[in-house]
């Protein structure tokens, strides 16, 4: 993906924006055009009311994901999968906890000699979060209060799931 956007693969450049007309193949039939991808709902910042709201339990924490200890792929996919999950529960405000990072256990090499980078979730989760597949369920998140885990926990506040 290395920060391509998909007008610039698919090709439609200029045509992909909002309100321009679809391209058309020449010759082609009116139902072979490219319709205008929708795009994802925008992500609003979780303001700090509804954050003082939640850390103090005016709003409850619907649901709680605990990825310590998860590689990354396998974190990736748990996080897809609750989210789904949590907005067909119900729920709208859940915590997702990443860990800190940066500690190195007793018997590890130094931080400064250990191959591995830290606090690879506690950086992947929010850039997760931002992906289009995921702005369809997130409307918006934000570091927890010390009560929840501060640096190492995201409040997450989804979007209710559409009536079918």
């Amino acid at each position: 993906m290395a920060g391509c956007d998909a007008r610039h693969r698919s090709g439609q450049g200029e045509a992909a924006r909002v309100g321009a007309a679809p391209m058309r193949t020449p010759g082609a039939a009116p139902s072979q055009e490219r319709a205008p991808q929708a795009q994802p709902p925008e992500l609003t910042p979780l303001d700090r009311r509804q954050a003082r709201l939640i850390a103090t339990g005016r709003v409850a924490i619907g649901a709680r994901l605990d990825l310590h200890g998860c590689q990354e792929r396998e974190a990736h996919g748990r996080l897809h999968a609750f989210l789904h999950a949590a907005q067909r529960e119900g729920h709208t405000t859940v915590l997702i906890i990443t860990g800190k990072g940066g500690r190195a256990a007793e018997d590890d090499a130094p931080a400064a000699m250990d191959a591995r980078p830290r606090g690879v979730l506690r950086r992947s989760v929010p850039r997760w979060l931002r992906e289009p597949e995921l702005r369809t369920l997130v409307v918006s998140f934000g570091a927890a209060s010390p009560r929840h885990g501060g640096a190492g926990a995201i409040y997450v506040r989804l979007r209710r799931a559409a009536e079918r």
